[in-house]
């Protein structure tokens, strides 16, 4: 019921109960009963012609997590002192399932733009906001990223097969800091680096975007050691009381399969053979 909610996408602003029939591949009367129950619980809303828009619930649960997220709040003020030092923006990042999303900002310089915008979706296997989150996943979920996502790590320059992508990550994770070359956004500059909880998983990047044109070496170097210190300093927040940091240990779901056409065997069969694989 709850994956009705990713019909929802940047280029749809209403779906229909034909949509959740074909999406679920359910019965009309169980497409209905469960819109019936997401209006009830105020995630989706009804309008005219039978379309459903999502509901006010997701402000209120919006507000509350500019709140009292722990993320945002351990890394809130270590943003803000950075950002104004040295006169730069950047920006926070989670992910859940394959993708990474920007949840805060701190942007002192406005002459840059950026398509990162608080809540875009991104892929997991471009930019410095995705690459350093990815470098750090655990072995299991990067044997699913390499079996359901071959064809865009590919594309991402990032492996050709698993030993491939494998080698690559280590060495992303060794580097520290990544820096993307428009990667996302032609000519600017993302220098990334993981942030990890209590427990030392992973949970999010916190990330420098700057304009190539104007970021000199010297600059990229202050950036790239800038960052490492400041993503620390979060990271140690998380381990505070007053960032909650128990909350934390709500990790983001595990990348999801996309759905297949029938007769799979032969994929499920490398699924197996390749979790065997050291």
């Amino acid at each position: 019921m709850l994956s009705i909610l990713d019909l929802f996408r940047d280029d749809t602003t209403a779906v229909f109960q034909e949509d959740v029939m074909a999406h679920l591949e359910c019965s009309r009367a169980t497409a209905y009963r469960y819109l019936k129950s997401l209006t009830e619980s105020g995630l989706l809303t009804p309008t005219a012609g039978g379309a459903y828009v999502l509901g006010s619930r997701i402000i209120e649960l919006d507000r509350h997590l500019r709140q009292h997220d722990p993320l945002m709040r351990a890394a809130r003020d270590v943003m803000r002192a950075v950002g104004d030092e040295l006169h730069a923006n950047l920006m926070l990042c989670s992910y859940y399932g394959d993708k990474v999303m920007c949840v805060d900002r701190y942007w002192p310089d406005t002459s840059i733009e950026s398509s990162y915008t608080r809540g875009r979706p991104f892929p997991m296997f471009r930019g410095a906001t995705a690459k350093p989150i990815l470098a750090n996943l655990p072995p299991y979920q990067l044997r699913n990223l390499m079996l359901w996502h071959a064809n865009e790590i590919r594309s991402a320059g990032l492996g050709e097969n698993w030993d491939q992508f494998r080698s690559n990550l280590k060495r992303l994770r060794s580097a520290g800091a990544y820096v993307s070359h428009g990667e996302v956004d032609r000519g600017l500059l993302g220098i990334g680096t993981a942030i990890f909880s209590p427990e030392q998983k992973v949970v999010g990047s916190l990330v420098f975007i700057t304009s190539e044109a104007r970021t000199p070496p010297e600059r990229l170097a202050l950036l790239q050691a800038r960052i490492q210190s400041a993503a620390k300093q979060v990271s140690q927040n998380l381990h505070s009381p007053r960032a909650n940091s128990s909350a934390i240990g709500i990790l983001p779901s595990r990348p999801r399969r996309l759905k297949s056409p029938a007769g799979t065997d032969a994929a499920d069969a490398a699924i197996a053979r390749l979790s065997k694989r050291p």
